[in-house]
């Protein structure tokens, strides 16, 4: 059975809290490479540019995170600023969205770093 036949028998309502299939586009946005280092990066440095963006993920190439923060601005989660001046300035920040998202993502990153230390 094909994943759009398995949904479409699926009865999922938004007032199922007990049903996390409608959060698939989420899902699937957040999956994405570098999606939610780009948004801890700029959560907690408030408003940046793409190269300190860069510096923060090395091993990222310019193409994909340009494509993430296009993505991310088209979804509202993160602002893009582009100042009139040669040469062109362009900072991000998160949207209010964004902000909550990041918030959100706090206990996850506790428990990572937690796992971190009993594991080594």
């Amino acid at each position: 059975m094909s994943e759009p036949e398995a949904m479409a028998e699926m009865d999922c309502s938004l007032s199922d809290p007990a049903c996390y299939c409608l959060l698939s586009d989420v899902m699937e946005l957040l999956g994405r490479k570098y999606v939610m280092d780009i948004v801890c990066i700029v959560g907690a440095h408030g408003t940046v540019r793409f190269g300190e963006i860069e510096e923060h993920l090395p091993g990222a190439s310019t193409s994909t995170l340009s494509t993430r923060l296009d993505e991310l601005v088209e979804e509202g989660l993160v602002e893009r600023e582009r100042y009139a001046e040669i040469p062109p300035r362009v900072e991000y920040s998160l949207s209010e969205e964004g902000r909550e998202l990041a918030e959100r993502f706090e206990p996850v990153f506790e428990w990572a770093a937690d796992r971190a230390e009993t594991v080594e």
